[in-house]
């Protein structure tokens, strides 16, 4: 554990920085004129920033972070919650919620390297649970693959591969048939047997989705993400188009409906339901929507964007309300995302996100931390033990050791580890966005190694003999600076090298990814890290 001495100077450096951010917000909005405080959002554990604001509101994200593509399912008065792991291994983190607002992570479902994951879809059928994923594992081509669990807390099986090649974003749906049937994108569409672990019939076009103008800015058509269900009469089919990067204004919700499985689909008049229209708005690219029921029977959109000015932080998870009109639709409620929301009626408070800062006494592989890219066996590479995790070194440098990995949501933070060398390992903090793109510093047993646009800066290797080291790197809005303390931080250096990282996300670099914070050990031998620590300020 954190000795108390460390614990409170570790406190004490974060209590002065806690407002910080809203200050400087403040200052933004009056352009030097009065001002007011621009609406916040609630504190939770280490001043991590939450939805729930304790009076009746909330302020979105419901998730910070790095969580696309959600598919929600209401399960009694329970509430379920998936995203995108991509390379994240274990994956497919299992969120749960008793009002829509706070959510918690429970379990990894996916045990089993699939390579890069993407938008999947969970859902109940009888007394089983079921998620669709599309991967890749061998980078031959996509396929749509199947995990079932009685329980939703697990075990989940293996992944099936149902041999649906080609095709992402997969959505279950019960047709009025009683067949179960997967939409994918395209849109197109496929029966599945009634145990939903293989095909039960041809790939076939269902639906061609509503166009927008040609003279909106837009990335490209991509129709994807489909999401369905039957409200009354009628099977309801969401869709995502525009887009999920690009030029802010391009993801957008649109939806259509049939009476009918098989349609004929027709296109909802007040197409597109979510869209930014001007990047002056607080939540970008907005779109991959699903639809959930309420607590007490109000209807919810939840769905994803990127945080204007902070897309480092991936595609976050939104929650807006909606509302079924007099002709049998649905419209959004929330505007722009940018004040404060009635929260649900109904639901039970429960806690919202957890503790990122980790004594590594107990294994949070897959909920919290993963290997980026793991090879099969990366796992193996990290080992408890009574005073930390260690870890096998691997590769030369960070530019081709995976790092383990751990998303955040907050807009500015500091985090300190402990790392102990041996055998010529190389270890250090990073935050890591991918092989192509990171910053860190790191240390040899002979010297302190900088990195930044991914690579060693090497004229400003120090020698620097080092056995047991502790780091801080403090992230204020994309400016990064590091501190060194070789007495266990009792005394700190601060590095001398400051660097801003707001350009590394996906429009420079690809691969739908965030910035996450990086722990990494390369060379020889391994790296035992300790005493992980993390606050917002």
């Amino acid at each position: 554990m954190m000795n108390t001495t460390r614990r409170d100077a570790f406190k004490a450096l974060l209590a002065s920085a806690v407002s910080a951010p809203f200050a400087r917000a403040a200052d933004r909005a009056g352009n030097g004129a009065e001002s007011k405080l621009l609406p916040h959002w609630g504190v939770g554990v280490e001043n991590q920033r939450k939805a729930d604001r304790g009076d009746g509101t909330y302020l979105n994200p419901i998730v910070a972070g790095d969580h696309p593509d959600p598919t929600v399912m209401k399960d009694g008065d329970d509430y379920y919650m998936t995203f995108s792991s991509f390379y994240s291994y274990p994956g497919l983190v299992i969120w749960h919620s008793t009002d829509l607002v706070n959510w918690t992570p429970l379990t990894a479902a996916l045990s089993k390297s699939l390579g890069v994951v993407w938008a999947v879809d969970l859902c109940k059928h009888g007394d089983r649970y079921f998620i669709y994923i599309p991967a890749d594992p061998e980078e031959k081509g996509w396929s749509i693959y199947a995990i079932w669990a009685d329980d939703i807390r697990g075990p989940w099986s293996d992944p099936i591969d149902l041999k649906i090649h080609g095709c992402i974003d997969p959505g279950h749906v019960v047709g009025e048939d009683g067949k179960r049937y997967l939409f994918v994108n395209g849109i197109r569409k496929i029966r599945l047997t009634d145990d939903g672990l293989a095909t039960d019939g041809t790939l076939e076009p269902a639906y061609s989705p509503w166009r927008y103008p040609d003279d909106w800015i837009v990335e490209n058509f991509a129709p994807e993400g489909p999401k369905l269900l039957r409200h009354g009469e009628w099977f309801y089919l969401v869709t995502a188009v525009g887009g999920t990067a690009g030029p802010p204004t391009g993801h957008m919700v649109i939806a259509a409906r049939s009476r009918s499985i098989h349609g004929p689909w027709e296109h909802c008049p007040h197409n597109p339901l979510v869209r930014t229209t001007s990047a002056d708005e607080p939540w970008w690219s907005r779109g991959h929507a699903s639809l959930v029921e309420g607590p007490a029977g109000d209807w919810w959109m939840i769905y994803h964007g990127y945080e204007n000015g902070f897309r480092t932080l991936g595609r976050q998870t939104l929650l807006e309300p909606i509302e079924w009109t007099d002709d049998g639709w649905f419209r959004a409620l929330g505007g722009d995302l940018s004040r404060p929301l009635p929260k649900p009626k109904g639901g039970k408070r429960g806690s919202s996100g957890s503790a990122l800062s980790d004594d590594f006494s107990a294994d949070r592989f897959g909920v919290q931390w993963g290997f980026h890219d793991p090879a099969p066996g990366e796992r193996q590479r990290a080992r408890y033990e009574s005073r930390g995790l260690r870890i096998a070194a691997k590769g030369r440098s960070p530019a081709d050791s995976p790092p383990l990995t751990c998303i955040v949501g907050d807009r500015a933070y500091v985090v300190e580890a402990t790392i102990e060398l041996d055998q010529g390992a190389e270890g250090g903090l990073l935050l890591f966005y991918s092989h192509k793109a990171f910053v860190g510093v790191g240390f040899t047993p002979t010297e302190m190694r900088t990195y930044q646009f991914a690579e060693e800066q090497s004229w400003m290797r120090q020698p620097m003999p080092t056995r047991s080291v502790r780091i801080r790197l403090t992230n204020d809005q994309h400016i990064v600076t590091f501190h060194y303390s070789h007495d266990e931080g009792r005394t700190w250096i601060q590095h001398g090298h400051r660097m801003e990282v707001s350009g590394i996300h996906h429009n420079v670099f690809g691969g739908f990814l965030s910035l996450k914070i990086g722990l990494y050990s390369a060379g020889k031998g391994s790296v035992l890290i300790r005493d992980f620590d993390y606050r917002a300020v």
